[in-house]
């Protein structure tokens, strides 16, 4: 209960200060530097209830990083969290959302097999908070999926997948710079 509290006011945090980035216009892409949006949403180590990171923040004139963190039951199918995602292109404005994790956790295995290997898999839905990308509005849902590989093997995964006026969010990490923890059943 504590870790839920904790998430919602991490969330809350950041939809209070995503006005702020957006007006003082720390936000070019041209410099490439890095700047640490989700700063708010710390990379989880150990073995937490769930949590995710794709790797660092952007340094360079483009890119895209995520991460989230929350808790989750899987008995009574249950999830709760927070997630942020930062998306730089070239020469406009990062675009940053901040997202709430939806209470029904739609799918989870421990018997699941993505990119060849075995792994815990989670999938639920996420609804955007705060945005500063103007055609993706706050309330908007998407799906978010975490696949989290064992046996030694590392090829963990992060997708998002939005509808109309998010679409431009949809994004697959993949790769050794991903690190994923997602329970087993």
């Amino acid at each position: 209960m504590r870790k839920q509290h904790l998430a919602r006011r991490l969330g809350v945090t950041l939809v209070l200060l995503t006005p702020l980035l957006t007006v003082t216009g720390t936000t070019p892409s041209a410099s490439g530097y890095s700047v640490q949006y989700c700063a708010g949403i710390p990379i989880v180590a150990g073995i937490p209830p769930w949590g995710f990171h794709t790797g660092a923040p952007i340094t360079g004139a483009t890119g895209s990083y995520a991460r989230g963190h929350g808790d989750v039951s899987l008995a009574a199918n249950t999830v709760s969290g927070v997630i942020c995602q930062v998306d730089r292109l070239r020469h406009q404005r990062d675009r940053l959302i901040v997202m709430t994790v939806e209470p029904h956790l739609v799918y989870h295995s421990h018997h699941a097999v993505m990119w060849g290997v075995p792994g815990n898999i989670m999938r639920f839905i996420v609804r955007v908070q705060s945005s500063t990308d103007p055609r993706c509005k706050r309330g908007t849902t998407g799906r978010a999926t975490l696949f989290a590989s064992y046996n030694g093997v590392r090829s963990d995964s992060v997708q998002f997948r939005f509808g109309r006026g998010c679409r431009d969010h949809n994004h697959l990490y993949h790769g050794p710079q991903v690190n994923n923890q997602v329970p087993p059943a």
